[in-house]
């Protein structure tokens, strides 16, 4: 494991602290559909992901979900950082979307490491950054953008993290992640079909010209 997270975090953390973190960190390893973060949870710890990709989801209170962002390895996620660092339940809900390798790093220590490390400083700033111009992209989506486009880019999206063109994902998972019916995603997906931009499978989607 000390070899997977100076390879995912080397460039960026110095030498003691990446000692520290090995020492410290706790190993959880998770299923594709394991849910990591839920609305309402207290946390105590903060996950590096080491491999994987992790979904983050707003939730409202009629249990209907919005796709936030992806978390790749190598990346923290800054909603499980406010909550860490306020101590403050969480406002998002997060699942694995593939099955996953993250280390878990308690809260006190975390704290410490922001007055201790300067790399550490600035990877937290970085990533707060990062999500941030990440939930915009989703709110400039939702708000500029026909569902179409959104579909388009959603498909790309699980394309990239996959690394594949041919994605499996139902139509109702889609829909949950768009916030929208599944009878719409239905509908768009044939006409991106007629269009010759996809292929319909069962219980998966062949990528063949999004753009």
């Amino acid at each position: 494991m000390q070899e997977e997270i100076k390879k995912n975090y080397g460039h960026l953390l110095e030498d003691e602290l990446l000692q520290e973190i090995n020492t410290i960190g706790i190993i959880k390893t998770v299923n594709a559909g394991d849910e990591l973060i839920r609305t309402g949870q207290y946390l105590s710890a903060m996950p590096l992901l080491i491999s994987g990709v992790i979904k983050v989801m707003r939730e409202d209170e009629d249990g209907f979900e919005l796709l936030l962002y992806y978390l790749e390895k190598g990346e923290t996620c800054a909603m499980t950082l406010s909550c860490c660092t306020g101590s403050a339940l969480s406002e998002i809900r997060a699942i694995a979307e593939t099955e996953s390798t993250l280390l878990m790093i308690p809260i006190e220590k975390m704290e410490e490491w922001l007055g201790k490390y300067k790399s550490w400083r600035n990877f937290i700033f970085d990533s707060y950054h990062e999500r941030l111009m990440e939930v915009l992209e989703t709110i400039d989506n939702i708000a500029f953008k026909k569902m179409d486009e959104r579909l388009l880019d959603y498909l790309n999206s699980k394309a990239k993290y996959y690394d594949d063109s041919e994605i499996k994902v139902t139509h109702q998972d889609i829909a949950f992640d768009l916030h929208t019916s599944r009878v719409v995603v239905s509908r768009l997906l044939k006409q991106l079909e007629k269009t010759n931009r996809i292929k319909l499978n069962r219980n998966s989607i062949k990528l063949i010209n999004t753009r």
